[in-house]
């Protein structure tokens, strides 16, 4: 019994669990902050900067000294000299030799200097390009938040229309029994009613697929049952319509980033044409190598004229370290050093230093700074054409937001008027004294100032965002 208890408690904590998961609602600070850790397109601009990060490295190993070591064994088999005795011999000799080089740059037109600071300004670059996809992100996030909230209310309209023409139909029954409206007029209403029905459908497809859009933002595959928050108050939290254009632009002009950005790169062309520049300039560079060799033989065959006397010669025995030597004849042939002693006695070094002078290179290097300047050009104007797109965007904006407010306000109050003609239109079809046709302008009218109550709103809601954007304000507190 008590292992049956144990198990239903955790099949219900399971289930409630299960239960809590799906009907967990977002919210947009939530939405923001999980697609900043989960954006594929902000994972691709944090690996660009780890990308920076290592060409830094590069540059900083510019300033370091190369160290290269090499070695070699040879077998040369069949007549050769032997360098113990400068002899042609028919034998196998073996030489090892190995070696070291060092080398440094001492000047090379500072171009090693500009890179570093190169590769710095791009470290600083990357780490702009990923606030700028944060913030691309969250506006984007933003907005797909904004679309669900718009898609939930309009359904929300949607299937209070559908019931109340759903009501409408039952009394227009009731008034064709009685005889106060013509059968054509219920006609009328059923079609009406089918066409909500259409109105809903469409409503609720229009809802899934902004949670898919919104969903693919927070890159989660479960989006069926995905859900955010009802939080649709129209309001102006940080009070930034009290700001003024030029307050806000002036704001913007300090902080943004994507003026920072081509500040940066115009920053990082002008150390490109300092590395250009430096090909003019000499190079001097210092070394130092180093190297030694080792031979010996593995088994001698053959005979040799003694050099004491021509008509004698030396006989080797195969496999050993003995001459034979004939009466007369000279010993001129001993063992081989140790590989130590060899490798000790046959070391060499050397070192100093080689200047190099650009005296002519095709045009290259006269080229590649006239390349590095256009460059240059481009980033000066791009820095220009940021401002002033900063500019005319803050001022567009309020405009804009200003706008959205005044036709929200609008929507609202045309939304009362219809609503009260409704109603009006009502009480003369109960009665008998209005035709379907009619009745069903009014409703068309009343839901369309619904509608329009919506878009209005939530577009004003988006553009408050973008001013408080721009204003440095952002969507999600860290």
């Amino acid at each position: 019994m008590e292992k049956r208890s144990f198990l239903s408690l955790i099949a219900m904590l399971v289930c409630s669990i299960t239960i809590q998961a799906q009907s967990k609602k977002w919210t947009l600070e939530e939405c923001v902050t999980y697609a900043i850790q989960n954006n594929i397109s902000i994972k691709q601009s944090e690996l660009d900067s780890k990308m920076a990060l290592i060409d830094k490295k590069s540059a900083v190993g510019r300033f370091l000294p190369s160290l290269n070591a090499s070695a070699s064994h040879s077998w040369n088999i069949g007549l050769n000299q032997d360098i113990t005795t400068g002899l042609l011999q028919n034998k196998t000799t073996q030489f090892t030799s190995a070696g070291a080089n060092v080398g440094i740059d001492i000047y090379s037109g500072l171009q090693n200097q500009n890179t570093l600071r190169k590769a710095n300004l791009s470290i600083v670059a990357a780490k702009y390009q990923l606030v700028k996809m944060k913030e691309d992100i969250a506006l984007n996030v933003a907005n797909a938040f904004l679309q669900v909230l718009f898609n939930k209310e309009n359904l929300k309209v949607q299937k209070e229309q559908l019931r109340i023409n759903e009501k409408q139909y039952a009394r227009s029954e009731e008034l064709v029994k009685a005889g106060s409206i013509p059968r054509g007029d219920l006609l009328d209403v059923k079609a009406t009613l089918a066409l909500n029905n259409q109105n809903v459908i469409t409503a609720e497809n229009s809802l899934l697929i902004s949670k898919l859009s919104l969903s693919h933002l927070l890159q989660l595959k479960d989006f069926e049952n995905f859900d955010v928050v009802d939080d649709t108050d129209v309001k102006d939290a940080n009070n930034i319509m009290a700001q003024t254009p030029s307050a806000i632009y002036e704001k913007a002009f300090e902080g943004r980033t994507e003026l920072k950005i081509a500040r940066t790169n115009l920053e990082i062309a002008e150390k490109n044409v300092a590395i250009a520049k430096g090909a003019f300039q000499p190079t001097l560079q210092g070394f130092y190598s180093f190297n030694s060799r080792v031979a010996y033989s593995d088994r001698v065959t053959g005979v040799i004229p003694n050099a004491s006397n021509p008509t004698s010669i030396v006989g080797f025995v195969e496999g050993t370290n003995q001459n034979v030597l004939s009466p007369n004849f000279t010993r001129v042939l001993g063992n081989p050093a140790p590989f130590f002693d060899q490798f000790n006695t046959n070391k060499g070094q050397s070192f100093g230093m080689q200047l190099s002078v650009p005296v002519f290179n095709g045009f290259s290097a006269r080229n590649n700074v006239e390349r590095s300047k256009v460059s240059l050009e481009r980033s000066k104007i791009a820095v220009e054409q940021q401002n002033l797109d900063l500019q005319r965007n803050v001022y567009t904006a309020f405009a804009d937001a200003k706008g959205a407010l005044n036709a929200y306000e609008s929507s609202v109050a045309a939304l009362e008027a219809r609503q009260g003609a409704y109603n009006y239109a009502t009480e003369k079809y109960s009665v008998g004294l209005m035709n379907s046709f009619d009745f069903n302008q009014s409703q068309t009218l009343l839901t369309n100032a619904q509608s329009e109550v919506l878009r209005t709103k939530y577009d004003y809601i988006f553009k408050i965002k973008i001013l408080e954007f721009y204003f440095g304000i952002p969507l999600i507190k860290n």
